[in-house]
């Protein structure tokens, strides 16, 4: 595979002439430029760093898989429609892989805040070691240059720094994604079909349905090489091989949902039929609906120049193709269309439904990022060719290196200045609850109410054993989560099973949700210069009958300019106005007694 992206040999010498000595052959180049250890240390610790600062972007994460996980392993959380019985479009089998370990972790004398940022740093890891295993396929299989242009893509850009430790079925769709490519990549020993096939099916049943997408080209090569090579057995056995596996996933996942539900559910069947067959006023849509550039914008935010290069990759190969032909061979050819498809393909899908959501991208991160290492590979390869037969030739390698360095170099301190942005700017949820766990702040049976901030509850997990989080009304008009039934009388985990009143999958607002402010220990308020006090949201921090007990500053996004927003800027006065931060308040305040 190295012919198809490799520039000229380095150290090719001429034939030698008859008086000279004939020398010992070269040793072949290692095939990997840092090695696997160091590989996966640089992905560790930028996904660490990120399990540890990253503010939950997502409130999806919060109510549907950090909710259900606190009920599982401390008996008490908010339970959102997708859970009830009723409509099941939420599996039970993927919270419980990851309440396992929190379990364990919980038996240990910490708070539960220790057992929230340790799955996340499980998850960090297990990413990591993912991302390892395709460097490796990458550096063995296509070209080391690339391996670390993939691993630069993967530790040093947004979209990863918020994916890596997510705990949702995106992230965990991604991990087994990643998996599953570098097993059609290896192709040492033999085809890996089996294992791939299982990766995605893992990926596609636990996590996202619609995750399997992206092993159709894979699928399309494997048969196109099966016709040519009259090898149809052995890859039907393949294919057989893999399904069965799947298919054992299945068995187990159907088990686990039943266990929980009381019924007999097909989870992904039924998020597959709620998203693509919902019907009127159902589905996806009524949650909201973006316009078809919006994945380029997100895109450009999270990895700017390396999206650029990804969707960048297919004119390269076809220019390469019609000018270069001799560094291409078909099979190289054929393999390098396989492998940049899949997130061509996602796009296009993802680009064309209504309802858009930034962690719907996240299963083909791993395919932009090596489709950009396999563009900037090609490019540079063509600009630092030294045939003096050519204009670039021509060109000092000093010269070469000035031009191109600055621009890779600013494209990663874009990246890393987007995410130290958004650490600052957005990290406050996660630092004010720390207050409750000191002395005689908060007891078993306090309530902590959350009315306009509600999508910013990062999740119980930072609330004190006993200590619930409640509702109060706001402008908010529709549907919020409820609570799963604690009623221990009733077996184990009554809550999913029982079938909740006032849950509905049409986002209609359910007054059940709400409880009275009178009977609220805390509460969760925000303050920012562009908002206006209503009936609903009144300025709590103004009034006598609550305290302050810890505020944080939280960026105010409607005062503040695009560039700010964008990517960290000091706070300072040299700046011109529309480029400095708005800053607000996210408080934890307290009922004065």
């Amino acid at each position: 595979m190295n012919g198809s992206f490799a520039s000229a040999e380095p150290g090719r010498t001429g034939p030698s002439s008859g008086t000279q000595p004939k020398t010992k052959a070269r040793p072949p180049p290692p095939p990997f430029l840092l090695p696997l250890n160091v590989a996966f240390y640089i992905c560790l610790i930028a996904h660490l760093i990120a399990a540890s600062n990253a503010p939950i972007l997502d409130c999806d994460e919060t109510f549907n898989y950090w909710e259900p996980l606190h009920y599982l392993t401390h008996g008490y959380g908010f339970q959102t429609w997708e859970y009830s019985p009723d409509f099941s479009i939420r599996s039970w089998a993927y919270i419980l892989v990851h309440a396992v370990p929190t379990k364990l972790v919980s038996l240990l004398p910490k708070s539960k805040t220790f057992e929230f940022y340790t799955l996340r740093c499980l998850l960090a890891t297990i990413c990591a070691a993912t991302e390892t295993r395709l460097y490796s396929a990458i550096s063995r299989n296509l070209n080391p240059r690339i391996g670390v242009f993939y691993l630069m893509v993967v530790a040093l850009t947004p979209g990863f720094f918020y994916a890596s430790a997510a705990f949702l079925p995106s992230s965990f769709a991604m991990y087994t994604s990643t998996l599953g490519l570098t097993a059609f990549m290896d192709w040492q020993g033999g085809p890996k079909t089996a294992p791939a096939i299982m990766f995605f099916g893992i990926g596609a049943l636990l996590g996202w349905p619609f995750a399997g997408a992206l092993i159709i080209p894979f699928v399309i090569e494997d048969w196109v090489v099966a016709i040519v090579a009259n090898d149809i057995f052995d890859t039907f056995l393949r294919y057989l091989d893999g399904v069965v596996r799947c298919l054992a996933v299945l068995g187990l996942q159907i088990s686990i949902d039943a266990f929980f539900y009381r019924n007999l559910t097909i989870v992904p069947w039924r998020i597959v039929a709620y998203n693509v067959f919902g019907g009127k006023d159902r589905g996806p849509d009524i949650f909201g609906t973006e316009p078809w550039h919006f994945y380029v914008r997100n895109l450009l935010l999270n990895f700017n120049l390396w999206f650029l290069l990804a969707m960048a990759v297919a004119p390269l190969l076809l220019i390469q193709v019609l000018f270069r032909t001799q560094s291409s061979t078909k099979q190289t050819v054929l393999r390098t269309v396989t492998f940049t498809t899949p997130f061509y393909l996602w796009f296009a899908i993802f680009t064309l439904q209504p309802h858009k959501e930034e962690r719907f991208m996240f299963p083909a991160y791993p395919f932009l990022a090596l489709n950009a290492a396999i563009a900037l590979h090609m490019l540079l390869s063509w600009f630092g060719s030294s045939d003096p037969k050519t204009s670039l030739g021509r060109i000092p390698p000093q010269v070469k290196l000035a031009v191109v360095l600055p621009i890779v170099l600013l494209s990663i301190n874009i990246g890393l200045l987007r995410i130290l942005g958004t650490v600052v700017n957005y990290q406050a949820p996660l630092r004010i609850y720390d207050a409750l766990e000191q002395p005689n702040m908060a007891k078993a049976g306090d309530t902590v109410c959350i009315g306009k901030d509600w999508y910013r509850f990062p999740t119980s997990f930072f609330l004190p054993h006993g200590v619930h989080a409640k509702f109060i009304k706001s402008e908010f008009d529709g549907l919020l989560p409820g609570e799963f039934s604690e009623n221990r009388e009733l077996g184990l985990f009554p809550g999913t099973w029982m079938v909740p009143s006032g849950m509905n999958d049409q986002n209609q607002e359910d007054m059940s949700k709400y409880t009275d402010i009178r009977h609220c220990s805390f509460l969760v308020d925000s303050s920012f210069p562009s908002t206006i006090a209503t009936k609903l949201e009144p300025a709590y921090m103004e009034d006598e009958r609550w305290e302050k007990i810890r505020c944080e500053p939280f960026l105010d996004n409607a005062a503040t300019g695009l560039l700010a927003r964008t990517i960290w800027l000091p706070d300072n006065s040299i700046l011109p106005q529309k480029y400095r931060r708005i800053w607000g308040e996210h408080c934890l305040l307290r009922v004065r007694t």
